[in-house]
């Protein structure tokens, strides 16, 4: 059974180099859950292969995984396969283009070499947001939306950027 350190102090090294954390409370309680358990949280960010190579903004991220691998909890390294084909809202100033099926698969090659560099490859879940979001059926997408606010979607800056500029927003996964 992992031993983690103690609940303050996972919160103190994560929140290390971060505006904020939105929910800080929920983490909170997971880290307890998961200390008291002792089964590791599984921390994912998604990452859309836009281009053939991770750039500086992508360094935020996968270090802040890297401080939860080093906290003993699980990395996941999402690629977003299926957003990238529907071109993803989120992360920009405006919804990204989609890209093809060869664009993707090119790109997610070069995106896991470059990974580990940073995270741990033997503590790190490579996965692929087409092995759930392919099997969605219309239905699905709805009840995936109504889980979600406006109001929690425009918590983000990026989203709340775009309202307040009068840019569009389209709801798309």
């Amino acid at each position: 059974m992992p031993n983690f350190p103690p609940v303050d102090e996972q919160l103190a090294y994560i929140k290390k180099g971060s505006a904020e954390i939105i929910r800080e409370a929920e983490l909170r309680e997971k880290l307890e859950n998961s200390r008291k358990t002792g089964k590791p949280l599984r921390v994912k960010a998604g990452f859309d292969p836009t281009a053939p190579d991770l750039h500086l903004g992508h360094t935020v991220l996968i270090r802040k995984l890297k401080h939860f691998q080093d906290l003993g909890h699980t990395a996941i390294f999402l690629i977003g396969d299926f957003t990238g084909m529907i071109g993803d809202p989120s992360g920009r100033s405006s919804t990204r283009k989609p890209l093809t099926r060869e664009e993707i698969d090119r790109n997610a090659e070069t995106y896991k070499e470059q990974v580990f560099k940073i995270l741990d490859a033997k503590k790190t879940v490579i996965d692929f947001n087409s092995r759930w979001f392919s099997k969605f059926s219309a239905v699905d997408f709805i009840r995936l939306a109504e889980k979600y606010t406006v109001s929690q979607l425009l918590e983000r800056e990026d989203f709340h950027a775009r309202f307040q500029e009068e840019k569009p927003i389209a709801i798309r996964w």
